[in-house]
């Protein structure tokens, strides 16, 4: 495997730093360290020069509009524009495009003319919505919103916890129990939802460790969808979840290695130039294995997540390798930012820094996207041949 960028994936890592350096991080320094969105007049200037550059809807596949690019340059590119105080959550402060649901992409021809491609265009914001009070990461399981089929509508009854952008969003995917006698996977059905229609309750905004836009509670009280609005089959919404969870995993994984890389080199500088007791920070051998130990972390989560994202460009069975990388990522990049921290001292506990915000939004990381204990269990039927009836081969 040769997991170096060719000549192209050089010039568009190398197009997206330099927009990063010159574009993010200067206004970064004038904005709030809890910032979550830019002015609108330096928004739509950076959206237009990102269009420019060919980038603009960077998970949208080519015949939708999308630049068309690989996974493994999807995910080098989420590697970089990860690299700044927002980063984490609000890669590049969605310059590259509002991220929409992506099982629109497994959605009719109508629903994509209703809501896909207006949601590509940044004229519609739509949510995902499957996690619910009872249990997040289990989805077969945990799913008690009810959906009860009324001449051609269905009337769903339930709620979802921990929902991003229900407060800001048109429309959302929604995942709800359509055969009551169900259980498991079986049995679920995906909606579309429109927010505007009575019955659909924002509960609450949930405070949490993120610092810009806060998930929600929301409620379904007999709200009414058209049958039109179900993506698939009746009883099959688990399949389209889980093909689109198992590929966000992976650029999911490399935001946070982004996060890590930059931390490691913030830290690197730091130790250079600091100094204690008559010599630099850099010559002490506690700090030295503090930054190896930061760059093993690094390059083990990188090419992890690289893997993964070949596997999947290759049309292999990835399952495994990308919940590897985002087990592996979500952890190593809190250790490393964790460690950076404590390079810098007070320093690294203020508001100046980005350290202290990608500290707090790491440690969701490892919740969201299905929690490190569910990707240990998912990595564990991969070893033992649970999905396939043998044991998958490398």
């Amino acid at each position: 495997m040769d997991f170096n960028p060719s000549e192209e994936q050089r010039m568009i890592i190398d197009q997206v730093r330099r927009y990063l350096r010159e574009e993010i991080w200067p206004l970064e320094e004038k904005l709030d360290p809890d910032a979550g969105e830019l002015d609108p007049a330096d928004y739509a200037r950076l959206v237009a020069k990102t269009k420019a550059m060919g980038l603009y809807g960077l998970d949208a596949p080519a015949e939708y509009g999308g630049p068309g690019i690989d996974l493994v340059t999807r995910t080098l590119i989420a590697m970089e524009i990860s690299q700044h105080r927002a980063g984490l959550y609000l890669p590049c402060y969605n310059t590259f495009g509002v991220p929409g649901p992506g099982h629109l992409f497994a959605a009719n021809a109508e629903q994509k003319e209703r809501y896909l491609f207006p949601t590509m265009r940044g004229e519609m914001r739509g949510f995902f919505a499957a996690t619910e009070p009872a249990g997040g990461s289990d989805l077969s399981g945990s799913i008690k919103t009810k959906a009860v089929q009324d001449g051609d509508d269905w009337l769903l009854t339930g709620s979802k916890m921990f929902i991003s952008s229900a407060d800001r969003a048109q429309y959302g995917i929604t995942f709800a129990r359509t055969d009551p006698d169900s259980k498991g996977a079986r049995g679920l059905t995906c909606f579309i939802v429109d927010v505007d229609q009575p019955g659909f309750i924002v509960r609450r905004i949930i405070h949490t460790l993120r610092s810009a836009h806060l998930p929600t509670e929301i409620e379904f009280k007999d709200l009414r969808v058209p049958s039109k609005n179900i993506i698939g089959e009746v009883g099959r919404g688990l399949e389209i979840a889980n093909s689109w969870l198992n590929r966000t995993r992976i650029p999911y994984a490399a935001g946070c290695v982004g996060a890590a890389i930059r931390a490691q080199e913030m830290a690197v500088e730091y130790a250079q130039l600091r100094e204690t007791h008559g010599a630099k920070l850099s010559t002490r051998q506690g700090i030295q294995w503090m930054l190896v130990d930061n760059e093993i972390d690094i390059r083990t989560a990188r090419l992890l997540t690289l893997q993964a994202a070949q596997r999947a460009d290759q049309n292999l069975d990835f399952r495994t390798e990308a919940s590897i990388a985002k087990l592996v990522a979500t952890e190593a990049a809190g250790r490393v930012v964790d460690r950076a921290m404590q390079i810098f001292g007070g320093y690294g506990m203020t508001k100046d820094l980005p350290l202290e915000r990608w500290y707090r939004e790491l440690r969701i990381k490892r919740i969201g996207e299905g929690t490190s204990e569910i990707q240990r269990i998912t990595i564990a039927r991969g070893i033992l041949g649970k999905s396939t009836g043998t044991t998958r081969k490398l």
